[in-house]
């Protein structure tokens, strides 16, 4: 027995040395690579042109930490909007850099975020710069960025998508009813219409309403912005849009969407011609993403003395921690506002708020935060594609608000889903229950049997309450009467446009405009650094929690591909908890 203790002990100390060494390697091989991409300056040589490849889905920030689970991504450093606009500023002042070069087929981002980086590349060229943009393929998102540029390029033989835009919504009803689930509602809101595909099989009127008024007013900008860059009268461009005159390469050249068409080779030819160099010089183009690390001596100066945060709120709100880059969990982001508050070394704070909403008591654990961040110090948010609902609860406190005019906000409501699985489980399934209780409702609420009237009045007396909390806080955020609040409120979605009319939003402008109006308001606007949130983790802090199953994986996304938003929005309906005040419905806008 004693040879068996030895052994076995032997064997487990084995195992563990063994697991640490690995552990020991696997950390040195992380933390090699992060220095490797984390450190290395790149030096960039005179006369050289920006290349900006946007063919990655464009989040607010880039990762904050390692992604273990794609080794890729270890080499080299995600870009996000931020970085963008950053990079397209320090360009403008970097004599090294001649031009922006715009690489674009495809672009996976909303309109706000593209509305962003057009304005971005609008200031670059008043440095006298060049911006040229040449596509395989022009899709109407990418052509709406493209047309900033001084001389717009499509190959010969390619695609152009130029026909208006279209909202789309997928509806559940009818495959609930094949398996016997009904869906029981409780809503406040005319216009609260989260709920409606899994109670009916088209929009409503009210829905319908909406949805045209809001894509009208983005559709409105791109068509305004389009005209003005191409000279193509608003009418002539509608024109166009609605008999599908503009779908080929020929037919863009012809009228005037592009300047001219041409092989890559004949781009390059092109880029020389532009930089009087000769045909056989070579042509010096920097990535996006390696020139993050480039030092351009025009901005060498000293440290600047003051500090202004920026915290990043992206995704749909949930209790708990939630994940930085998916979702936005009211214990992690309030203790991250509460933190800058109490930093005497941030003079202003910007929230940036790209969010559909979700758990109102979330939203309201959030809030708090942020109104007692307001009566500390300057305190501004900026409006990312969508900051609706639960979106608009945690930016109402704020000082002031900033919103691109094609950014989704409002749908101030709130709602409840509870399923009644009794048919599906009783009849197709098989599957019966049945129990005891010490008082009349200990089974609330159940999934295995339709509501009561008696719950149904509780928990519409717990959605009204909550509706009724949310349009106070908004009133008193933004000095409106309740009345007024109910008025723009109903659940309905406003474009940036429509919510500066009616009062949800105070200016026009992107996260740029805000920081620069927060740095203003705290009286710093010359002398000034950002501190961007959640904090960047060490490698090992990162690695640990992958380890641990604490940061979720990017397997999933990379799978499922363009169905990704189907999963998400499905699986934010299965965490829902308590009332909801969440945008409507997971709506495609292309």
């Amino acid at each position: 027995m004693k040879q068996f203790f030895k052994f076995t002990f032997a064997s487990a100390l084995g195992f563990l040395i063994t697991f640490v060494v690995v552990i020991l390697i696997l950390f040195g091989i992380i933390s090699s690579t992060l220095s490797f991409t984390d450190s290395k300056t790149v030096l960039v040589p005179e006369g050289s042109v920006l290349k900006m490849e946007l063919d990655y889905p464009i989040n607010d920030r880039g990762e904050a930490t390692p992604n273990f689970t794609d080794f890729s991504s270890l080499m080299s450093k995600p870009i996000g909007l931020i970085d963008i606009l950053e990079n397209i500023d320090k360009a403008k002042q970097d004599k090294k850099i001649e031009g922006i070069y715009l690489d674009l087929t495809n672009i996976q981002t909303g309109m706000a975020s593209l509305q962003e980086i057009r304005n971005a590349l609008k200031d670059f060229k008043e440095s006298g710069k060049f911006v040229i943009s040449y596509a395989e393929n022009y899709t109407q998102k990418s052509y709406y960025l493209a047309s900033v540029a001084d001389s717009v390029l499509l190959h010969p033989e390619g695609n152009f998508g130029f026909k208006g835009i279209n909202a789309e919504i997928m509806f559940y009803k009818n495959l609930l009813d094949k398996i016997d689930v009904e869906v029981q509602v409780i809503r406040h809101g005319n216009f609260k219409s989260a709920v409606e595909p899994f109670v009916m099989d088209h929009m409503s009127e009210a829905n319908r309403e909406q949805t045209s008024t809001f894509i009208n007013s983005m559709w409105g900008e791109v068509v305004s912005a389009i005209s003005e860059s191409r000279g193509i009268s608003a009418k002539e461009l509608n024109n166009l849009a609605d008999k599908l005159k503009v779908t080929k390469a020929d037919e863009a050249l012809k009228h005037d969407f592009v300047d001219d068409l041409l092989y890559k080779d004949e781009v390059y030819s092109y880029y020389k011609e532009r930089l009087n160099k000769d045909k056989t010089e070579d042509l010096s183009f920097v990535s996006l993403k390696k020139y993050q690390d480039a030092i351009v001596e025009e901005l060498r100066e000293t440290v600047p003395k003051h500090k202004i945060a920026v915290i990043f709120a992206q995704g749909p709100i949930q209790s708990g921690e939630g994940d930085s880059r998916m979702s936005i969990g009211s214990g992690k982001m309030s203790r991250q506002i509460r933190k800058v508050r109490k930093d005497s070394t941030i003079d202003a704070v910007v929230l940036r708020v790209t969010s559909p909403g979700g758990s109102a008591l979330a939203s309201d654990v959030i809030w708090r935060e942020t109104i007692l961040t307001a009566d500390k110090k300057p305190f501004i948010v900026s409006m990312g594609d969508v900051a609706a609902s639960g979106g608009y609860y945690i930016s109402c406190g704020a000082d002031s608000i900033f919103a691109s005019p094609t950014t989704l906000t409002g749908s101030i409501g709130v709602f409840g889903i509870i399923p009644n699985m009794q048919g599906l489980l009783n009849e197709k399934l098989g599957i019966t229950f049945d129990n005891v209780k010490t008082n009349e409702n200990a089974g609330y609420i159940s999934v295995n049997r339709p509501l009561t009237d008696y719950e149904r009045k509780v928990l519409k007396d717990n959605v009204e309450d909550t509706y009724n909390t949310f349009t106070q806080k908004v009133a008193k955020g933004r000095d409106m009467s309740v009345e007024n609040v109910d008025d723009v409120g109903q659940g309905r979605v406003w474009s940036g446009v429509d919510a500066k009319k009616n009062g949800l939003v105070d200016q026009y402008g992107g996260l740029m405009a805000a920081i620069k109006a927060a740095a203003e308001k705290a009286g710093v606007e010359d002398d000034y650094r950002l501190i961007k949130y959640p904090e960047k983790k060490q490698p090992l802090e990162a690695f640990i929690d992958e380890l641990t199953g604490r940061k979720k994986s990017m397997a999933i996304e990379k799978e499922l591909g363009p169905f990704y938003s189907y999963y998400k929005y499905l699986k934010a309906i299965y965490q829902m908890e308590g009332p909801q005040a969440r945008l409507p419905y997971e709506i495609n806008i292309y």
